[in-house]
């Protein structure tokens, strides 16, 4: 049986080292940017970061009961270059994390502000092994984009998302795409980035993640954002778990506040590189 998590006082991140050792190592993510502890590296900029997608192969978006997430396949898909170096990564899916307001969202936060939202765009390693799962054990197999979302003008390809959210209100939902979505869309256009070594966000928190941070965030609507807030965290075929006592952003089972606060970054090199 797994063990069940979630952002409640009785199983969020600050629970979560119990139950995950992996959530106490020294190379956890997410992180406060402090741009002024920051370091230039002419070599990543030596090196671009590119990237290739396929928007049809975008698959299905499903509700695994803390975020909404794209399922992908990675075929044609590749990000190489920066800190990635010549290695080749390919594109397994990409997840958003919010809060309860516009005001909060992010789990990376930059000089201790929070953004409305942040979005990750997972790869692994295909250079060295021989899936996602594999990859996730070692401590290069995995990089992840991170896209801070700020609330301004709709998102035209997080619309596609966005109008699905109400057939994938449980746990457990499913729906295939009805159009293809472009994962290069939801970056934003300037290509300036922060990057150290961290882990997954979530349990079961693995070191195992190049972090790729663009300093640029991408827009979407408040309207947009309040789709996502009307997630569920719990089964159709569940009662909700709501309970004042615990939160009220919790009293309707919602998935909201779905971020792991900063934890330290410790004695971890954070390199920048600027626009190319």
């Amino acid at each position: 049986m797994s063990v069940s998590w979630g952002y409640t006082q009785q199983n969020g991140p600050q629970k979560w080292p119990e139950m995950f050792p992996q959530a106490r190592g020294q190379r956890q993510s997410p992180v406060d940017i402090t741009t002024s502890k920051t370091q230039h590296s002419g070599d990543l900029q030596e090196n671009p970061l590119r990237w290739t997608y396929v928007p049809e192969n975008t698959r299905s978006l499903v509700n695994p009961g803390y975020c909404w997430r794209v399922d992908v396949n990675g075929k044609g898909s590749l990000l190489t270059g920066g800190p990635l170096q010549n290695e080749k990564f390919i594109l397994e899916q990409f997840h958003c994390h919010w809060g309860c307001s516009d005001s909060r969202g992010s789990e990376h936060t930059v000089d201790g502000e929070s953004f409305a939202g942040e979005l990750h765009l997972v790869h692994w390693n295909q250079s060295k092994y021989k899936s996602f799962a594999e990859a996730a054990g070692h401590p290069d197999g995995l990089a992840v984009l991170g896209v801070f979302l700020k609330v301004g003008k709709p998102h035209p390809e997080l619309d596609i998302i966005a109008r699905l959210l109400p057939f994938i209100t449980h746990k457990g939902d499913r729906v295939t795409l009805n159009k293809p979505l472009d994962p290069a869309r939801l970056l934003p256009e300037g290509k300036a980035y922060w990057t150290y070594l961290g882990s997954l966000t979530t349990p079961p928190c693995s070191e195992s993640v190049t972090w790729i941070l663009f300093k640029e965030p991408i827009e979407v609507s408040h309207e947009q954002l309040e789709l996502f807030r009307e997630m569920r965290c719990y089964d159709a075929a569940e009662e909700c778990p709501c309970d004042e006592t615990l939160n009220k952003q919790f009293e309707y089972g919602k998935v909201i506040n779905n971020f792991r606060p900063p934890l330290e970054l410790g004695n971890r090199q954070l390199r920048e590189v600027d626009s190319y």
